[in-house]
């Protein structure tokens, strides 16, 4: 799988991450993105930086057009883009990327996965609400053991 959900393992601990850290996609995630724009449009490199930090996936500036370039290489080696030059002649050349069918299998597949991460997620919230906010929640948390028995 290309992308991950959280914290890859190892790579920080709960408060060791550098603030900014938190504001940018894993390294996983942002070849999930790549995939979601150009599924949607075929597009140079630096449309995709700019796309990514337009729709706020990514802060500006944070992502460097040397490694927007260096993953989708990194891709298309793995068959989920490919590319092909277009030739202009008032510039220079340019390399326009899109998903291959094996890119569009790994995003159906992804987007998949993230639904049912969903369902978990919004499982987890209604029965934290249920159980642990309002009146009937009231004196369940480990925060009121004391009060119901002094445990």
């Amino acid at each position: 799988m290309i992308f991950m959900f959280g914290h890859e393992r190892g790579h920080c601990r709960r408060g060791e991450c550098p603030r900014e850290h938190h504001h940018f996609p894993e390294r996983g995630w942002i070849q999930f993105l790549f995939l979601r724009i150009l599924y949607e449009q075929p597009m140079h490199g630096y449309q995709l930086k700019d796309d990514l930090e337009r729709r706020g996936f990514v802060p500006s500036g944070r992502l460097e057009s040397g490694s927007v370039y260096t993953i989708l290489r990194r891709m298309e080696h793995r068959g989920l883009v490919t590319s092909e030059w277009e030739r202009d002649g008032a510039g220079p050349d340019k390399r326009t990327y899109v998903v291959t069918e094996e890119g569009k299998e790994i995003l159906r597949f992804g987007l998949e996965s993230i639904l049912r991460r969903k369902a978990l997620i919004d499982d987890l919230a209604a029965f934290y609400q249920k159980n642990f906010l309002g009146d009937e929640g009231r004196g369940h948390g480990p925060e009121h053991e004391e009060s119901i028995g002094g445990r």
